[in-house]
């Protein structure tokens, strides 16, 4: 095991979604890869996401020690089928649970409540519309999380920075923490040179989160000179961290290893080897 010096701003930031495109990893890879990755990163790595539908052939692929931490991707009505699955398997773990969209939001955060234990966290896919505001006041007042859609395999996945700026904002006002899905394969925004598709940066929301008061969100998400975001994370104290950090609480990617690497190459991860 490779021993580091973990950042309290990248603690349990990056959900394992191999099993998601575009990496689209096979089960009987991707969980022992898995666990070489928690072995390697340590509280770097979040749980392992995996849709309710896919949990039999997971249980098949998980044996012996430590616990298996997952996050299930299920509907309120598939929750009660999946969270049982789970807890009789000898190794799995539920850490999270992760609800696509839903259409009556008040029904569906009734049934959450009934079936999840209050210390399982929970998020709630976002739509990107104006039924936004009335989604996030109901996760508001039932103390869930958001999920925000930041990208895609086709370009009008990826929402536009004014667009992303305003959901983040509609978050932290409400005080309801968020988690990322699709497109933040990198620290910095860029544009993929295959696809031609400009990706939002994980680094850029960080920074647009502690942006927010100053008006200067849209700014941060669309920069991509990577020395400026650093030299601003770089001077955040512990307090800013844990602010910036308590709305944007992790995100999924299918390749945890490319953006662990991306920071050791800025130099924002100590005693981590790529």
């Amino acid at each position: 095991m490779v021993l580091v010096r973990r950042s309290l701003m990248f603690s349990h930031f990056f959900d394992d979604a191999a099993l998601f495109p575009p990496g689209d990893a096979p089960m009987e890879s991707a969980v022992p890869a898995h666990r070489a990755l928690v072995a390697r990163y340590g509280d770097l790595v979040g749980p392992f996401v995996v849709p309710a539908a896919r949990l039999e052939q997971l249980a098949a692929q998980v044996t012996g020690d430590p616990p298996f931490g997952v996050s299930v991707i299920a509907a309120p009505l598939d929750l009660p089928d999946a969270l049982a699955r789970v807890r009789a398997h000898p190794v799995l773990a539920l850490r999270a649970v992760e609800v696509p969209l839903i259409d009556d939001i008040a029904a569906g955060v009734s049934e959450l409540a009934e079936i999840l234990p209050r210390e399982i966290p929970v998020a709630v896919e976002i739509p990107r519309s104006v039924a936004r505001e009335g989604v996030l006041d109901a996760l508001a007042s039932a103390g869930y999380r958001a999920k925000l859609r930041t990208g895609g395999l086709e370009s009008a996945a990826f929402p536009p920075s004014e667009e992303l700026a305003a959901s983040i904002a509609a978050c932290v006002t409400r005080g309801v923490p968020f988690k990322c899905t699709a497109g933040l394969h990198h620290a910095v925004r860029h544009t993929d040179p295959e696809t031609g598709f400009t990706h939002h940066g994980f680094v850029n929301i960080l920074v647009a989160v502690d942006a927010l008061e100053s008006g200067t969100a849209v700014e941060w998400l669309e920069e991509m000179d990577a020395s400026r975001l650093v030299a601003v994370v770089k001077g955040w104290s512990a307090e800013r961290v844990g602010r910036a950090r308590a709305a944007f609480t992790s995100f999924g990617t299918c390749s945890v290893t490319e953006p662990i690497d991306d920071l050791i190459a800025l130099g924002l991860l100590e005693g981590v080897r790529s």
